[in-house]
């Protein structure tokens, strides 16, 4: 059975469909965010999909069905038609450059907002970790929402310590 959104994720696209949540910055790689509601553009993944593939070379896009079919007839991963590098799930590899463009995107969302909000993260992964201080240090209140203590709790100018569904079930 297929992963389907939990009521956070529903909570947060039901923000987002009423304008109070731009955009989301997430290390997930479940496409969860997008099923629930969440515009493509609009999910910044740190760490890639897992329901698409892409050409480690020039980054063009492809369905893991196509994927799939090139390896059981070869018994490799296939080349891009393109560039002819290799193509494998569009996650972030251990070793691998982080992506440019989502990163980007993710610090000029830290800079600029005015509230944001760690939603369900120890906040011990770099370089996520870092977008909460970012945002406090650029002006911005930091809620973090998590079951366990942070590193970053101090910083924090609300912590809440329950159930990430539970909380923001309440905020729609």
């Amino acid at each position: 059975m297929a992963a389907a959104p939990g009521r956070g994720h529903c909570a947060l696209a039901s923000l987002y469909r009423v304008g109070k949540v731009p955009a989301i910055v997430i290390q997930n790689i479940d496409n969860l965010h997008q099923i629930s509601g969440f515009a493509a553009d609009d999910v910044i993944e740190l760490h890639g999909n897992t329901t698409y593939a892409r050409c480690i070379g020039c980054g063009q896009a492809y369905d893991l069905g196509w994927v799939r079919q090139r390896f059981e007839l070869s018994g490799r991963a296939p080349d891009c038609t393109g560039c002819e590098e290799p193509v494998k799930t569009a996650t972030i590899s251990f070793g691998q450059a982080m992506p440019n463009d989502a990163m980007r995107r993710a610090r000029e969302l830290a800079e600029n907002c005015d509230l944001f909000i760690a939603i369900g993260s120890s906040l011990v992964v770099w370089p996520a970790a870092g977008f909460p201080s970012m945002a406090k240090n650029a002006g911005a209140r930091l809620v973090i929402i998590n079951k366990e203590p942070t590193e970053q709790d101090d910083i924090a100018d609300l912590v809440i310590r329950h159930d990430i569904g539970e909380i923001l079930a309440e905020w729609v």
